[in-house]
């Protein structure tokens, strides 16, 4: 860590940077940052960057506000949109108390727990995102919704579009902050985009997603539009997910590979698989924390790319977790594929709950259901239901009723950001409900 530290100082100096940006998030998963001169970056090293966390939404409470960010050096990164001018590099921080204990409400603490506990069972955990978003004209309304940049669909090519030169802008950026990506293509709604990142440990890839969510933003400022994460911005196009590719490593062997088991899955995955379809229902407060995440799950016909239905299947993506394809003597890629979780989550906490729901499953010996073979998307309900297919909370309100009744996602996220999370979903969904919406003036104003 010494030998990090020093490159980071060196760095500073030789590159002539003038801000260093301390990076953490708060638990809804909004970016925080405080901006150091360079002078100041190496007692931030030693000390922490004492703040007043009861002013941060969750971190800390009133009668204990004192924390300190402590910059975590193997995070630092020239940041690229800012070019020459004034050249600033950033740092993600990991938050403690005065006395040097890990803040309870720290997101990124509560993953570094999970993987702790990953690792005393001797597991690494691994993920890769596929993220999508809404590139728009403006965050403007014109008839009450967005306006898309294009029209163009899944896979379109756009000679000279805006999404073509969006996405080689945004790569090109996250290449040069040392995030490798794998794709990036439109998608299936107009103005709708993706970006895969490629796989990394858990927290790593937890930075990662924040940093990119900034990419995105800024270079939608700088090309004169607007991005997006919202699950479900335009009524009758699909949302914008997060389907994440999950895998268990014992050392440098994947634990959810083996040559003779069925789709070449060990015991372990079908295990972890299991716990996720256990616990999923559970834990979609969180992968899917605002009351607009529902009309993505639930939004009809369009939000066929969002299973709500609990089942798993090889290559079937009417399924809620996929198996997917990899080619033979690829043992190293075997993996599963989360299809539920939007791009608006919190990745410190949505990870931390899928590594435990899964892990669950291993420790217990859960029994993996049979797979679903089907279309499940074109079944009917009694179909479904003689199947014995569950499915996910419909809303955010049956969504938090589930999460306050369970021991994992209390355990895994700790008091202080548990109870949080449901005071503050809570608040959402109260004010949710008490809106009049335009569906009720033009269904009910003009008839009753």
């Amino acid at each position: 860590m010494d030998k990090q530290r020093d490159f980071v100082l060196r760095t500073i100096e030789e590159r002539g940077v003038k801000f260093v940006r301390l990076w953490f998030t708060d638990v809804v998963g909004t970016l925080k940052s405080v901006a150091l001169a360079p002078a100041e970056v190496e007692g931030a090293f030693n000390e922490g960057v004492g703040f007043d966390g009861s002013a941060i939404e969750g971190l800390t409470r009133s009668h204990e506000a004192d924390v300190l960010a402590h910059p975590d050096p193997t995070t630092f990164q020239i940041l690229p949109w800012r070019g020459e001018v004034d050249p600033t590099a950033r740092m993600f921080c990991d938050i403690t108390t005065p006395d040097g204990q890990p803040a309870a409400a720290d997101p990124r603490n509560v993953l570094k727990r999970a993987l702790a506990k990953a690792g005393d069972a001797g597991f690494t955990f691994y993920t890769h995102p596929e993220i999508e978003f809404y590139l728009l004209k403006s965050p403007e309304l014109a008839g009450g919704v967005p306006v898309p940049v294009d029209s163009a669909g899944y896979f379109d090519n756009v000679p000279g579009g805006t999404a073509n030169d969006f996405r080689r802008r945004s790569v090109r950026m996250l290449e040069d902050l040392g995030i490798s990506v794998e794709f990036s293509h439109h998608e299936a709604g107009p103005g709708q985009n993706e970006i895969d990142l490629r796989y990394a440990d858990a927290l790593t890839m937890a930075d990662n997603i924040m940093t990119f969510r900034t990419v995105v933003k800024e270079v939608a400022i700088e090309q004169g539009v607007y991005a997006t994460f919202m699950p479900k911005p335009l009524p009758g196009m699909p949302g914008s997910g997060m389907h994440t590719h999950v895998s268990l490593f014992e050392g440098d062997t994947n634990a959810f590979f083996d040559a003779s088991g069925q789709y070449q899955l060990s015991p372990i995955g079908r295990q972890f698989i299991a716990g996720l379809l256990r616990h999923a229902p559970e834990i979609t407060a969180v992968t899917n924390q605002f009351v607009n995440s529902y009309k993505r799950l639930w939004g009809g016909d369009e939000a066929r790319e969002a299973p709500s239905y609990l089942t798993w299947g090889h290559n079937n993506r009417s399924a809620l977790i996929r198996v997917p394809l990899y080619k033979l003597g690829k043992g190293q890629s075997a993996r599963v594929e989360y299809r539920a979780m939007d791009s608006a989550a919190n990745p410190y906490l949505a990870f931390a709950l899928l590594l435990a729901a899964g892990l669950k499953g291993v420790e217990e010996g859960y029994e993996l259901p049979p797979e679903a073979e089907g279309d499940v998307w074109s079944m009917t309900d009694a179909e479904r239901r003689a199947l014995g297919y569950g499915s996910l909370p419909a809303s955010l309100d049956r969504a938090l009723t589930l999460m306050e009744q369970s021991e994992l996602v209390a355990e895994t996220l700790g008091e202080q950001v548990f109870e949080y999370v449901l005071a503050n979903k809570r608040r959402d969904w109260a004010g949710y409900r008490a809106q009049v919406t335009p569906f009720e003036y033009e269904s009910n104003l003009r008839v009753l």
